[in-house]
């Protein structure tokens, strides 16, 4: 039904999609798999009419096509349910269904008829009591997925893709999906499917194709039969090499943050771990297992039960700016988004956390301010050496250095970092990773967060190894290796 070939996507410093292959055939859930990165998000918005390939051919049903648009993609048969939903919540289950195809009679919406069709594609979903006038924005994570696959059967599609559609499912949910597939497939509906369990890969799945790298590296393996320790060799062999700087020689200092039995319902669940001054801790595992949701808790920006106390004192949720002055600094994920003043200079981006530090009688010293910043750029080997650039013309490692500046200034005790190394070339990560490690050296402790596992275990003292939002392993990295921590992930069994 679907052959892909030699599909390459490329993004301002990245080549996403490096050739790619795939061939899907009508009935079959195939299934597409890769560790985070490998493009396998990116390959499928090339699908959806998202994005545009730059190279290569697609070809439906033997007749060469291209989606230049969502709404092309839909015309040609191709629905997409996306990990990150795409629904809205201000409108109800009925109008999120039939978004952009709504039932209309001389320009107005018959909501009757909108309403009925709506119950009847629950109703097939096995989920009746979802109701059509509900707003989306009330429903329940579940109830939101079965939404978005009550809109992708709305359109009759012939092909349809789910990115991680079980993540948000309890155990009874998950059988309910695939019976909703083995009916689809059933009728000829061809399904791409996309996960990081491998038993469900073995439950549902027909054919296996997996990426690395933005290249692929197997197709069309069988779903039932291929060993995990091949799929997981395929996954995780690298063109990239990893150079990590030396472990410090010395024990870690005194223990700077201390996390018991903490929760935030929907993300994970009893948690519990510490970091000492000069260790840095690493936090492995898949997206949405409670990686970015433990450090913002542990910063203090998310609803989280259970205790956290920096050097001995308790966080109070919410309170960001008293978690700042006694010491605790958080790099997020998104840099551009939540850490960067995109417009401003870099000056005022390495500043911006310690402003209080450089006013006096409520006026600011901008002078001393320039000469912090003019110090900080030299010791990290920012690029240009040039404060006063405005920090978007910077490349993406010359902006995380900036976002590491920030937390320079004053007395800092825990660093949270997440994706720190994220949309960062080869050479700059090398760099970063001499960053990180010179701030363990100086005493400061390190909560690290990042989806490439040998980055993990390369920077790491100590790694806990998430799964669904539960730790199922602490210990020594030294003790693991990637293949390990990727069956951890994977089969959820603790080392």
């Amino acid at each position: 039904m679907l052959v892909m070939r030699g599909i390459v996507k490329q993004f301002p410093g990245v080549r996403a999609l490096d050739g790619v292959d795939l061939d899907v055939r009508a009935g079959e859930v195939h299934c597409l798999l890769g560790q985070n990165g490998a493009g396998k998000s990116t390959l499928i918005k090339v699908l959806a009419g998202a994005h545009q390939p730059d190279e290569g051919t697609i070809e439906f049903n033997g007749a060469q096509v291209r989606a230049s648009s969502p709404m092309d993609a839909i015309r040609l048969g191709f629905a997409t349910i996306y990990q990150e939903l795409d629904l809205v919540d201000g409108l109800s289950v009925a109008e999120n269904i039939f978004l952009g195809h709504e039932h209309a009679r001389a320009g107005f919406v018959n909501r009757g008829a909108v309403n009925r069709a709506a119950g009847a594609v629950l109703a097939r979903l096995g989920h009746p009591e979802i109701r059509p006038k509900a707003e989306v924005g009330r429903l329940s994570p579940a109830a939101k997925q079965v939404v978005s696959m009550a809109r992708a059967l709305s359109h009759e599609a012939r092909l349809i893709i789910m990115d991680e559609p079980s993540a948000a499912l309890a155990h009874d949910e998950v059988a309910n999906l695939f019976r909703i597939i083995r009916e689809l497939t059933a009728q000829g509906v061809a399904v791409v499917y996309i996960s990081h369990r491998l038993e469900e890969i073995r439950e549902i799945g027909d054919r296996v194709t997996v990426l690395k790298d933005g290249r692929t590296v197997a197709v069309g393996l069988p779903a039932r039969d291929t060993p995990t320790s091949e799929i997981v060799s395929l996954m995780t062999g690298r063109n990239v090499e990893y150079v990590f700087p030396p472990r410090a020689a010395e024990s870690p200092g005194d223990e700077v943050l201390r996390v018991e039995g903490l929760s935030s319902p929907g993300a994970f669940a009893d948690v519990s771990f510490s970091v000492r001054a000069g260790e840095i801790v690493g936090l492995a595992g898949l997206v949405g297992s409670g990686r970015s949701e433990i450090l913002e808790a542990v910063y203090g920006a998310r609803r989280a039960y259970g205790s956290v106390a920096l050097s001995g004192k308790p966080v109070r949720r919410g309170d960001i700016v008293g978690t700042v002055r006694r010491g605790m600094g958080l790099a997020p994920e998104e840099r551009k988004a939540q850490a960067l003043l995109l417009d401003q200079s870099v000056t005022a981006n390495i500043t911006l956390g310690s402003l209080p530090g450089f006013a006096k009688f409520g006026w600011m010293d901008r002078a001393r301010e320039k000469a912090e910043a003019q110090r900080l750029v030299e010791a990290l080997d920012i690029r240009p050496p040039d404060p006063e650039r405005p920090i978007k013309t910077l490349s993406g490692g010359n902006q995380q250095k900036a976002v590491l500046a920030r937390w320079l200034l004053g007395s800092r005790k825990l660093l949270l970092l997440d994706e720190p190394t994220r949309g960062v070339d080869v050479g700059a990560r090398a760099e970063l990773y001499a960053v990180i490690r010179g701030l363990a050296d100086q005493g400061i402790g390190v909560l690290l967060v990042s989806s490439e596992v040998p980055e993990v275990l390369g920077l790491s003292d100590r790694v806990l190894v998430l799964r669904e939002g539960t730790v199922i392993h602490q210990g020594d990295a030294q003790d693991l290796d990637e293949h390990r921590v990727l069956d951890m992930i994977m089969d959820g069994r603790a080392a």
